[in-house]
């Protein structure tokens, strides 16, 4: 299968050359991202799309000086709800009402159901929900760069608080969790380019229960 061949092919690219990714790849990755799944629908983060080289540079001393932050045609940091509102879960629920065009009895009374739930949560618990969801749409957009052609290198190594105060997401309600960097792969400066891909074998992977 073509998406199968495309993951095989893909992996956490270590070194990257700098050439610039096609804005039409980027825009079909986002597309990907938009259209992940999420619990309630909420889509509860955002995603900030960096090519500035400036802003590249300050990020790279607080992830451990890693060459494809800078080297990276687009650097992608996912950024999750700090906490649920009323105000947040309304804008969705109220979005989904616009689109369809009509308002539904027990969508509502979900919607009641969230707003007499999240709101009232620890605010730590609510981010490590949000947080997961901006993971799903994370997996999403490393599948759809594998398709497209472009390495992605996924990475958690970095100081979320620096990050945060670096691209102001405080002030905007946010706290990053994670990012990615897209661009193609400098196979001669890249130790891992060329190794085979490890995998658990399906019988150490899978589980059937019947």
């Amino acid at each position: 299968m073509e998406l199968l061949d495309k993951l095989n092919w893909r992996y956490a690219t270590k070194a990257m050359n700098g050439q610039k990714v096609p804005q039409e790849k980027i825009e079909n990755i986002i597309k990907a991202i938009s259209l992940a799944p999420t619990s309630s629908g909420l889509q509860p983060f955002e995603v900030f799309v960096i090519t500035n080289n400036e802003t590249k540079e300050k990020i790279k001393p607080i992830a451990w000086n890693q060459s494809v932050i800078t080297d990276c045609s687009h650097l992608l940091v996912f950024a999750a709800w700090d906490t649920y509102t009323a105000d947040r879960i309304n804008k969705m629920f109220d979005l989904t009402n616009t689109v369809r065009g009509f308002e539904n009895e027990g969508w509502e009374n979900y919607r009641q159901m969230l707003l007499n739930s999240y709101p009232q949560k620890d605010t730590e618990v609510n981010f490590n929900h949000a947080a997961k969801q901006a993971y799903i749409a994370f997996s999403q957009a490393i599948t759809a760069a594998a398709f497209e052609g472009v390495d992605s290198t996924p990475l958690e190594g970095f100081d979320p608080a620096s990050l945060d105060e670096i691209l102001g997401l405080k002030e905007k309600g946010l706290r990053s969790c994670v990012m990615l960097p897209l661009g193609y792969r400098d196979d001669k400066n890249d130790w891992l380019a060329n190794l085979a891909k490890v995998r658990k074998s399906r019988e150490d992977l899978v589980t059937e229960i019947n």
